[in-house]
């Protein structure tokens, strides 16, 4: 399996781990002690880092910094839009379009 597809199958899947941890308590366990969401979510977050670490070894292999750092910035942006508005049922705006917009110019600039 090649490199870049490599890395960012990893960072993909830690990064719905990662999206879950930081958010999902806010709609899963709002009537509980901030002490328990941070448990849970540090619970979780230990997924993340199973493969997001493995990840960015890989792609530190033939990537640089900079271009791992906005390949996890637009993987980020692209796990958050859809749990957004699917899994908290938030609306969907032009902002994410813009955003994305943003990103591809920062994808341009970093990779060309």
């Amino acid at each position: 399996m090649p490199v870049m597809l490599k890395t960012a199958l990893l960072l993909m899947s830690s990064n719905v781990f990662m999206t879950f941890a930081w958010y999902a308590h806010l709609r899963n366990l709002e009537d509980r002690p901030w002490y328990v969401a941070a448990l849970v979510s540090w619970s979780i977050a230990l997924f993340e880092y199973l493969l997001q670490v493995p990840g960015n070894r890989i792609g530190y292999t033939r990537l640089t910094l900079p271009q791992l750092k906005v390949l996890q910035e637009v993987i980020t942006l692209s796990v958050f839009a859809p749990f957004a508005v699917l899994y908290m049922h938030q609306p969907i705006k032009l902002d994410f379009l813009w955003a994305g917009l943003c990103l591809l110019g920062a994808v341009y600039f970093m990779f060309r």
